[in-house]
C-alpha cells in the first residue's frame, strides 16, 4: 500500500519523458527486444563528443544536474559555485553565475532536490545550505553545541561536513553526515532543528566518523561508510541500531569517498580510499559480491555511479601531477569485468555523472575542469544544445568618418556646473563653518575640539592652571611712578602748565639702602641671631 503512492510522487516530480525520447525508446525496444542480452553495454556509452567547461583553475570537487537536464552547477576548491544553462550557452561555455554560497570553504558537495528547484550546498563547514536554481540562500542548518557529549542532544552539527543527499521521493527533506560522528536527516521548512540523529558506532560500541552517506532509490534505507572500513545501513524511521552492518568493507583508517545504489535498489556500490570498487547486495550483506583493485584515489569525493541501464559501473581515477592522464573506467555489473576507459585530461578525475535522461557524462577534474561527454545520435538535449550555437562576436565600436576640433574646456567633463539656484548655494554655505565665518562655540567640561575649558571640571586642574601662571609684580612701585617724572619736567604738556604758578616744590624722601634702615630699626624689631 505504500508502494503505489510513492511511485506517484516520483512521477509527479520528475515529469514524464520528451516524446522524442518516448519514441528512440520504443523503437529500441521493437528492435533489440530479442537480442538485449547479447548487446554489448559498451557501445550505450555516449563519448563520441566532448565539450569543455571552464570551471577554474582548482580542482572541481562538486558537480550536480536537474532532473531535467538543463541546468548544471559546479563547485570546486576555489569556494566558487557556477551554473551553466545549456540551453542558453553558446559555443564559448560561459558561465551565467558565479557565487560563493559558503564564504572561505571548500564545496565539497552539489545536489539538484528531486523537483530541481533547489541545491543543497554542503562545504567544510558545519552548516549545510539549500539555495534555488537562482542562487539566493533558502535555508542554513543550525550549527549545534560542540561542549554537550551526546551528539544527538544537540540541535545541529558541530564540526565539518562530508557530504550530503536529497531524499528522492519526500520534498524538502535532505541528509548530511559530519566529523561530529553523526548523520543527520533535515527538513526545508524547519532549518533551527535536525528531524533525525543516526550515530555510526564501532563493533565495541565507540563513535565512528561517517565520510559518506546516501539514501536508497525508494528512500527507505540510509547507508553510511565510516572511517574504520565499515558500511552501515540504517531503516530512516529507526535511529537507534543499523539494518546492515559489515565491519570490513574497506581497509580502516581510509576513507570511503562514495556509496551508490543501483536503480533496481538492490546493489550498493562502494568506492573506497584504499584503491577499490566493491558491490554489494543489498539482500545478502555478508559479503562483497564483486571487487576491484588498482583504482588510485587522492580526494576524499571521488565517487562512482550506475549506468541508467544498470549494466555498467563507472568511476574515476587519481593520479599525481605529471604523472600521467586520470581515466574514467566502466566495469560490467553482470561480470565486474574492466570493460571500458577513457583518458580524460592530464589530471585526477574526482567526480563522475550519468545522467539518466540525456543520456550524458558529466566528469570533475583535479585541474578546474568540467567535462560533458555526449553522443549525437544516443544522446539528448543537454550539450548538443549550445554546441551546434556560434560564438557572439562582439561589435566593433563605430569610427567618426570627419575629424572634429574640440577645445578641451568646452568638454562637458571639464565645463564647470550652472547654478540653477543660489537659495541652494547659500543653504549649503551656510552649512560651511569657513564660509559662513561662524563663532566658535563655548567650550563646556574641562574641553572639546582641541580646546581647553576655562577651569577644568575640577579643584586640581584650576589649582594647577593658576600654578603656572606668574602675577607676581618684582617692581618697586615708587620707581613705577617716578619713571616718567624728568620727562615731565623737561618737557610739560598736560598738567605741569595748569599749576605751574600755584604748585609748591615737591620733594622726595631719599632712597636709603637696606643697611641705613636696619640701622635705623629699633632694638626690638632688629632680628635676634
Amino acid at each position: 500500500m505504500m508502494k503505489e503512492p510513492s511511485n506517484r510522487i516520483e512521477e509527479d516530480i520528475l515529469g514524464p519523458l520528451p516524446p522524442p525520447l518516448y519514441e528512440e525508446v520504443e523503437e529500441d525496444d521493437d528492435d533489440d527486444g530479442d537480442s538485449e542480452e547479447e548487446e554489448n553495454p559498451v557501445q550505450k556509452i555516449p563519448d563520441s563528443h566532448e565539450i569543455t567547461l571552464k570551471h577554474g583553475t582548482k580542482t572541481v570537487s562538486a558537480l550536480g544536474l536537474d532532473p531535467s537536464g538543463a541546468r548544471l552547477v559546479t563547485g570546486g576548491y576555489d569556494y566558487d559555485v557556477k551554473f551553466w544553462d545549456f540551453a542558453g550557452m553558446d559555443a564559448s561555455f560561459k558561465a551565467f553565475r558565479s557565487l560563493q554560497p559558503c564564504e572561505c570553504h571548500q564545496i565539497k558537495s552539489l545536489q539538484y532536490s528531486n523537483t530541481g528547484d533547489m541545491i543543497l550546498v554542503v562545504s567544510g563547514s558545519s552548516q549545510a545550505k539549500v539555495i534555488d536554481r537562482d542562487g539566493f540562500e533558502v535555508m542554513e542548518c543550525i550549527k549545534g553545541d560542540q561542549y554537550i557529549v551526546d551528539m544527538a542532544n544537540t540541535k545541529g552539527h558541530t564540526a565539518m561536513l562530508h557530504t550530503g543527499s536529497w531524499h528522492p521521493k519526500i520534498k524538502g527533506e535532505f541528509m548530511t553526515c559530519s566529523n561530529d560522528a553523526t548523520v543527520r536527516t533535515w527538513e526545508v521548512e524547519n532549518p533551527r532543528k535536525q528531524r533525525s540523529v543516526f550515530k555510526p558506532r564501532t563493533m565495541q560500541g565507540k563513535k565512528v566518523i561517517p565520510t559518506t552517506c546516501t539514501y536508497s532509490r525508494d528512500g527507505n534505507l540510509i547507508a553510511a561508510a565510516c572511517q574504520n572500513g565499515s558500511i552501515q545501513i540504517w531503516d530512516r524511521n529507526l535511529t537507534v541500531h543499523p539494518k546492515f552492518h559489515y565491519k570490513q568493507a574497506h581497509d580502516p583508517g581510509t576513507d570511503t569517498s562514495c556509496v551508490a545504489f543501483s536503480y533496481d535498489g538492490n546493489v550498493l556500490a562502494s568506492r573506497g580510499g584504499d584503491d577499490t570498487l566493491k558491490l554489494w547486495d543489498i539482500r545478502q550483506f555478508n559479503k562483497p559480491l564483486f571487487s576491484a583493485s588498482g583504482l588510485p584515489t587522492l580526494f576524499p569525493m571521488t565517487d562512482c555511479c550506475f549506468s541508467p541501464d544498470d549494466k555498467l559501473i563507472v568511476t574515476g581515477t587519481s593520479v599525481q601531477r605529471g604523472c600521467g592522464s586520470g581515466k574514467l573506467v566502466f566495469f560490467e555489473r553482470r561480470t565486474f569485468q574492466r570493460v571500458y576507459e577513457i583518458d580524460i585530461t592530464d589530471a585526477s578525475v574526482v567526480r563522475c555523472l550519468w545522467h539518466p535522461k540525456l543520456n550524458q557524462i558529466m566528469v570533475g577534474t583535479g585541474n578546474g575542469l568540467a567535462k560533458v561527454y555526449y553522443d549525437p545520435n544516443k544522446s539528448q538535449r543537454g550539450a548538443k544544445l549550445c554546441v551546434v550555437k556560434t560564438q557572439r562576436k562582439a561589435k566593433q565600436a563605430e569610427t567618426l568618418t570627419q575629424d572634429y576640433i574640440i577645445t578641451p574646456h568646452a568638454l562637458p567633463m571639464f565645463r564647470e556646473p550652472r547654478q540653477r539656484s543660489t537659495r541652494k548655494q547659500l543653504e549649503k554655505d551656510r552649512l560651511d563653518p569657513l564660509k559662513s565665518h561662524k563663532p566658535e562655540p563655548p567650550v563646556a567640561g574641562p574641553g572639546r575640539g582641541g580646546r581647553v575649558g576655562t577651569h577644568g571640571g575640577t579643584l586640581s586642574s584650576y589649582i594647577v592652571k593658576n600654578i603656572a601662571l606668574d602675577k607676581t609684580d618684582d617692581s618697586n612701585p615708587r620707581e613705577a611712578i617716578l619713571r616718567h617724572a624728568k620727562a615731565a619736567e623737561d618737557n610739560p604738556y598736560w598738567v605741569s602748565p595748569a599749576y605751574s604758578k600755584t604748585q609748591p616744590k615737591t620733594m622726595f624722601a631719599q632712597v636709603e639702602s637696606d643697611d641705613e634702615e636696619a640701622k635705623n630699626e629699633p632694638e626690638w624689631k632688629k632680628r635676634k641671631i
